[in-house]
């Protein structure tokens, strides 16, 4: 609990950091972003009073306080070009969902064939599987993912015959971009998967239980696979933060209504109050994510602590 309590304390303050950083940059942009199309027809007078009531022309430290009043009672504001006065707790809903839909099922899909092809790996260190595997794990990553998204569209719907763009009553339409957000994942866990469970087979204890008669298949199972994946516990944030940044482009390129598309269209329109609240959430999704993995550190080895002492971290 302390190392639990600790953890949310540093990651509290983290975001407050970042939401205040982010908050003030938007303070900085063209203020045309606060006015949409008519900022051409507007007056010197009624772009004051218009900024006025918004309480841009506040001084910043007061501007900062209302805004973390409001958002401590849930109110984040109203959209100004996308969706007129339309508060964005309502824009942000049913879009919200659609997105932890996409980004859960991609997480699924990259844990268990990640997983498993650095599992085979492992097991067929020097062969055919690990040459096929290490080359798909260097493709992934030395391939900007802009490319494979594109050729996985235009190339897949012909040779699978699937829907090119997202259809809410077709499910198959969801197989691609879950395809997509997932290439990547799959790689980063094979690759560690496959160190860890190879640092593993070369430990004492391994050759202590081949020595008592132990198969390998036992060896892997209840040995090998459960050692190895506690330093893996780690990376699981670094791949949240992963598939959120690719759902940006990858909801624009197959018109998902999610939130990666509307950060897109926000910025596009100069909707400097969506754009805050988006960058707000993406960022409390990232932090989280990464607290949740030290966390998971601290469950699965009980000898990371916070403290001074021995065998910390």
């Amino acid at each position: 609990m302390k190392y639990i309590s600790t953890r949310l304390f540093r990651s509290l303050l983290t975001l407050i950091i970042v939401v205040t950083v982010v908050f003030l940059l938007m303070r900085m942009m063209p203020i045309e972003g606060y006015f949409g199309a008519n900022f051409d027809k507007l007056d010197e007078a009624q772009k004051t009073v218009k900024l006025q009531n918004l309480g841009l022309l506040d001084p910043w430290y007061t501007q900062l306080k209302n805004f973390y009043t409001d958002l401590l009672k849930g109110n984040l504001g109203e959209s100004i070009t996308y969706r007129p006065k339309v508060a964005i707790t309502k824009i942000l809903g049913d879009k919200l969902i659609t997105s932890l839909k996409l980004g859960m099922s991609s997480l699924v899909v990259s844990l268990v064939l990640g997983l498993g092809l650095g599992i085979l790996m492992a097991r067929f260190k020097g062969k055919f599987m690990d040459k096929l595997g290490t080359v798909y794990v260097v493709g992934a990553n030395a391939v900007p993912a802009v490319i494979y998204y594109l050729l996985i569209q235009v190339f897949f719907t012909d040779i699978f015959n699937l829907p090119l763009l997202y259809d809410k009553s077709n499910p198959k339409s969801w197989i691609l971009p879950i395809l997509c957000l997932s290439l990547v994942n799959i790689a980063y866990y094979a690759m560690w998967i496959r160190r860890y469970m190879v640092d593993e087979l070369n430990k004492d204890y391994v050759r202590l239980a081949r020595a008592k008669g132990l198969t390998n298949k036992e060896i892997m199972s209840k040995h090998v696979m459960r050692n190895a994946f506690v330093p893996m516990a780690q990376y699981l944030p670094a791949s949240i933060l992963y598939t959120v940044s690719g759902s940006i482009y990858v909801e624009s390129l197959f018109s998902i209504p999610g939130t990666g598309g509307l950060l897109v269209t926000a910025i596009q329109r100069q909707d400097n109050t969506l754009v805050q609240a988006l960058v707000l959430l993406y960022s409390s999704i990232g932090i989280i994510g990464l607290m949740l993995g030290d966390i998971l550190m601290a469950a699965f080895d009980p000898r990371i602590k916070l403290a001074n002492e021995g065998g910390s971290r």
